[in-house]
């Protein structure tokens, strides 16, 4: 009887899964919110914990860097897990880490709580990917994706904006509280509407990273790193960065919110164009505009020639080509392995926060020599990826090459 109930709740599910990945999206909302919200508050973390902003933005890099080791193995240890409970037990600890972020008193205690908060969103992104990806048929794989990713996209747009008011206003911890509150209101949705789906098989951890060694999956991971770490070399520390190009601190916000708009128009507009098109071809054309758009923020961070309309296009394209990757390469992993899309969304969710923690790293080492390095490295390390995606299609296909 138990097995024909779950079988009606995936039927249920299935029938209607653009429906219920809108669900899973609220969940990635508030991932989204807690891992990005730091860069509208950086300084004054640092000032309230008598560090310097790049030590400040070291905790970027742990949350990031604690994520990307954390998913593989927890994705084992909690395989047999319902998906239900998984998700909802996940956003649980988000949201007590969070609270922890928001009481701690210095930043050993701050750098320990994002590694708890790593933890949850370790299991709850990849997670939540893998089921929107089986609540559909594949010809709407990508969008699925998208709908998921996009509750990230949409943090950038929203959350981070209104995180940065908060912390102007309230401070930044009260900002961390409100994500904390967030992570349990999306506890309790995930809990209420979705349907429940059984866990999968337990494959060891070793098992699992075999599928590094398979081509066409270790072809695609570096390109996540490579077009993250591009982005978030300037992004973790978009506050001294755009103050670079002429940017007042009044206009900040509205620069964070075109920057999140133009993620999730790009996020959006990725999964449909992959479904339609190919994710090669989409891939190509986010990995050249995130170059563009960098190389020119650098250009006038150089010659010191101002235009807050010229900024406010570039900082939206910027957001646009950076997570217009996310769906087709989730896509193209999911094609890869589709007996393991678990594994292979987490390894991608792993390849994203390492690629988070290597770019806030290097604008971290970066940071004093002025915003026009930094646009430049990110620049270079965004064609760096296209150049890497020309290698590894070329001569597949055409409907592969670039």
């Amino acid at each position: 009887m138990s097995n024909v109930l779950i079988d009606r709740d995936a039927e249920r599910a299935t029938a209607g899964g653009l429906t219920s990945t809108l669900v899973l999206a609220l969940g990635t909302f508030a991932v989204g919110t807690d891992a990005f919200i730091v860069a509208g508050f950086l300084p004054s973390m640092a000032r309230t914990l008598h560090v310097s902003v790049g030590a400040a933005g070291q905790s970027v890099t742990v949350f990031a860097v604690a994520y990307a080791v954390l998913a593989p193995v927890l994705a084992t240890a909690t395989a047999r897990l319902p998906r239900r409970a998984l998700l909802v037990g996940a956003l649980l600890v988000l949201g007590v880490a969070n609270l922890a972020s928001a009481l701690a008193p210095d930043l050993p205690l701050l750098i320990a709580s994002r590694v708890l908060a790593a933890a949850g969103a370790a299991v709850y992104t990849p997670g939540a990917g893998a089921v929107s990806a089986a609540l559909v048929r594949p010809e709407k794989r990508a969008r699925a994706l998208a709908v998921v990713v996009g509750g990230l996209t949409v943090a950038t747009a929203i959350g981070v904006p209104l995180g940065d008011l908060a912390g102007h206003w309230f401070g930044w911890r009260t900002a961390l509280g409100l994500v904390a509150a967030l992570s349990l209101v999306a506890a309790v949705g995930v809990c209420w509407i979705m349907p429940s789906l059984p866990g999968g098989p337990r494959v060891p951890l070793r098992a699992r990273l075999a599928l590094l060694r398979r081509p066409a999956v270790a072809s695609v991971l570096p390109l996540t790193v490579l077009g993250m770490g591009a982005s978030y070399t300037v992004y973790a520390y978009s506050v001294p960065a755009l103050r670079g190009v002429g940017v007042p601190d009044g206009s900040m916000v509205l620069m964070l919110f075109l920057y999140g708009a133009g993620a999730v128009a790009g996020n959006l507009v990725a999964g449909y164009a992959t479904d339609r098109w190919g994710p090669v071809r989409v891939l190509s054309g986010g990995y050249l505009a995130m170059a563009v758009s960098l190389a020119a923020l650098g250009l006038v961070a150089a010659t010191g020639v101002r235009s807050a309309t010229a900024a406010g296009a570039l900082v939206l394209l910027w957001g646009a080509s950076t997570w217009t990757q996310t769906p087709p390469q989730q896509h193209r992993l999911i094609a890869a392995a589709p007996q393991e899309a678990p594994l292979a969304v987490s390894l991608n969710a792993s390849s994203i926060y390492v690629g988070i923690g290597a770019g806030t790293a290097l604008g971290g080492a970066t940071l004093g020599t002025g915003p026009t390095v930094m646009y430049a490295l990110a620049a270079g390390t965004a064609a760096l990826a296209w150049v890497l995606l020309y290698w590894t299609t070329w001569g597949t296909s055409d409907e592969s090459r670039p």
